[in-house]
């Protein structure tokens, strides 16, 4: 119904322009529906569990505005897009192009953050790119150089994770009274995966018999952390004295086998399976620890060093919104600090003076694009560059601070957030985006919301309206 009517008096001319009109809507159980829906208004899709909601909103209207927009992508590039089906409905009018905020995170990334899904992560880097303050000798760093998730910006310990991971013997092997045969492996596969293995070590002449504490060291090294993947015939069913005898024999084996050690297959698991269960049953044999080198802030040293406020970038990331607001206000309006190094804003006679050295050190002689591995820091152009990533970076800010998300940091991870929250991160990036004439399709935006933040998000709602849009 629209925001502007009330039950009684909310009647549809078909005859107007300014409505979707969907006939003959079948999709899931939707039994031949037909509706008129005002556009440039808000609309709310209400009723029981089952009746249709979701179909007419997002497998009806959605799936048809992007299988409408695909249709102008080029053949190639719409073969790497996954598209959805083509619904089931007669006919659809006045469908302009859609945008979807869904309450599903799709598969979950330990990469993906608060600041990769509103893109802040990507102003924050340029801010300290071109405006932040470089220790001497320090060599310039790009954009990319700041990302965890890049090759170029990654810590090269933990590769940008924050946290390295052991797979001790202990937890591999939690009860080592227990033979081999008798499953002390905790990490091998439960099933004959793991029955290939004791039966490979059979071949390999390991005793498989005797408790784990009482093998030799090496033995036990070896099994567990070995990356040799020797391929051996198994006799399956054989005691390790029968097999002994076939292979002395040389009889025809029961087929081939190869060895993994424990820890080997609990990383490639853990790296490779799409499974979520089998993921978190390898992972117990996994301790985690924050990276010694980068201190959990995932990035490489150079990266680190380099200050904004006095803060490296990993500390920033880690602030709450709210007090990342409180550093970029004074910048945004130009208040700057000295640095703890003595650093001084340059008038214009020493700016002279540095373009002539930077120049003469093979840097760029225009003002608009310095080249900041020569450039002073708090020079004009930094500060000039600093406010206005500032105020970019400020405005973003303050719209998830009013939605009522000025507690998240911009290092946590999306798949610690709340379904609602993880929506309302994607709506404060659509009001960002100034698009106009999109219908938004919102799947229960007020979900998981304390009720004195939904005045803020309604507000939000009725600023997307205002712009030309449907909701």
């Amino acid at each position: 119904m629209p925001d502007d009517a009330r039950p009684s008096s909310f009647t549809v001319d078909a005859d107007r322009p300014g409505f979707v009109r969907v006939r003959g809507a079948r999709e899931h159980n939707l039994k031949d529906v037909d509706v008129d829906i005002p556009r440039d208004a808000l609309v709310v899709f209400t009723g029981v569990s089952g009746s249709g909601k979701s179909s007419l909103a997002f497998s009806t209207l959605y799936a048809e505005a992007q299988r409408r927009y695909f249709e102008s992508v080029a053949p190639y590039a719409r073969r790497l897009i996954d598209q959805v089906g083509v619904p089931d409905v007669d006919s659809i009018e006045g469908l302009p192009p859609a945008v979807a905020l869904q309450q599903q995170r799709g598969t979950p990334s330990t990469r993906s953050s608060v600041g990769s899904v509103t893109t802040l992560s990507s102003l924050i880097r340029m801010l300290y790119s071109r405006a932040g303050t470089y220790p001497p000798g320090q060599p310039m760093l790009y954009a990319e150089d700041f990302s965890p998730n890049l090759p170029q910006g990654a810590c090269p310990e933990c590769h940008g994770l924050g946290r390295v991971y052991e797979i001790p013997e202990e937890l591999m092997v939690p009860d080592d009274s227990l033979t081999i045969r008798q499953r002390a492996i905790a990490a091998w596969p439960l099933a004959w995966g793991g029955q290939n293995q004791r039966d490979i070590l059979v071949t390999l002449g390991y005793d498989v018999d005797t408790p784990w504490r009482d093998l030799p060291k090496k033995d036990r090294d070896w099994i567990l952390f070995t990356d040799e993947q020797p391929n051996v015939p198994v006799y399956g069913g054989l005691t390790p004295e029968e097999t002994r005898l076939a292979i002395k024999r040389k009889l025809e084996p029961s087929y081939q086998g190869t060895f993994t050690g424990a820890r080997r297959y609990v990383q490639h698991t853990f790296a490779t399976t799409q499974s979520a269960l089998m993921k978190k049953r390898v992972s117990r044999f996994m301790r985690g620890s924050p990276c010694p080198l980068c201190d959990g802030k995932r990035l490489k040293r150079e990266a680190l060093s380099v200050t904004f406020a006095g803060l490296d970038i990993g500390e920033l990331a880690q602030m709450p919104l709210l007090r990342l607001a409180e550093v970029l206000r004074p910048v945004a309006a130009g208040i700057f600090e000295n640095e703890d190094r003595g650093s001084a804003v340059l008038d214009r006679e020493q700016m002279a003076k540095a373009k002539k050295k930077r120049v003469t050190a093979g840097g760029s002689a225009h003002d608009a694009a310095p080249d900041v591995r020569a450039t002073p820091n708090l020079s004009v152009e930094k500060r000039l560059a600093a406010q206005r990533i500032a105020q970019d970076l400020l405005a973003r800010v303050s719209t998830l601070t009013e939605l009522g998300l000025g507690y998240l940091a911009l290092d946590r991870s999306t798949p610690s957030l709340s379904s609602g929250d993880l929506q309302r991160l994607r709506l404060a990036t659509q009001l960002g985006s100034q698009l106009f004439g999109v219908i938004y399709v919102l799947d229960e935006p007020s979900a998981g919301l304390h009720p004195a933040d939904s005045e803020a998000l309604f507000t939000a709602l009725q600023q997307l309206k205002a712009s030309g849009n449907s909701l």
